[in-house]
């Protein structure tokens, strides 16, 4: 495990488009998952121990976001064969045993985190209706593994600022978690 941080929200950039298989073996692309105020695109894995402290913030913050008009996603880029407990079935599995309301997609090739430059999991962008990243920080505080409990998380404030302004805070905290396992 190497602790990484997410880089500066490159503000402005759009979103790229991707055609995924989901845990419900349905392809989904950019377009099927956009949400008329915004949309949340997450980097996350079924193993890390920092996707894990926040796994059912995840999931209740982004059944809050739909009432604002924010659709979620998350996609695993993780490299399976030598990750084995990010495996397609265990993706299922993992979706299920935690509620997901959201699509959970398979990023077998890489590609997409690569085009997303994404770092680690999780990590997290949160784009305004033009799909015009506005986001790109933590879910919240972690001491020790254990999210802080004080108010809304960090991530919810900021894509509910995003649904009614079409703006993320200018201030940003980076997300942090176990970097993405490439594939050699």
């Amino acid at each position: 495990m190497t602790l990484t941080k997410t880089p500066i929200c490159d503000f402005g950039k759009k979103a790229e488009n991707f055609k995924l298989k989901s845990t419900d073996n349905k392809i989904l692309s950019l377009d099927d998952i956009k949400g008329n105020k915004g949309t949340l695109i997450m980097f996350i894995c079924n193993h890390c121990p920092y996707v894990k402290a926040v796994i059912q913030d995840i999931v209740s913050d982004c059944k809050e976001l739909e009432k604002h008009g924010i659709n979620s996603v998350a996609i695993c880029s993780n490299d399976v064969k030598n990750y084995p407990e990010d495996s397609f079935d265990k993706m299922i599995e993992f979706s299920k045993n935690h509620n997901f309301s959201f699509p959970y997609l398979h990023d077998e090739s890489q590609e997409v985190a690569k085009k997303y430059s994404a770092v680690c999991t999780p990590d997290f962008f949160g784009y305004n209706e033009k799909l015009e990243l506005q986001y790109r920080g933590r879910m919240r505080e972690l001491k020790e593994l254990k999210p802080v409990r004080s108010g809304d998380s960090d991530l919810l404030t900021a894509l509910k600022m995003i649904s009614k302004t079409g703006n993320g805070p200018k201030e940003q905290i980076p997300s942090m978690g176990c970097n993405i396992k490439w594939i050699n």
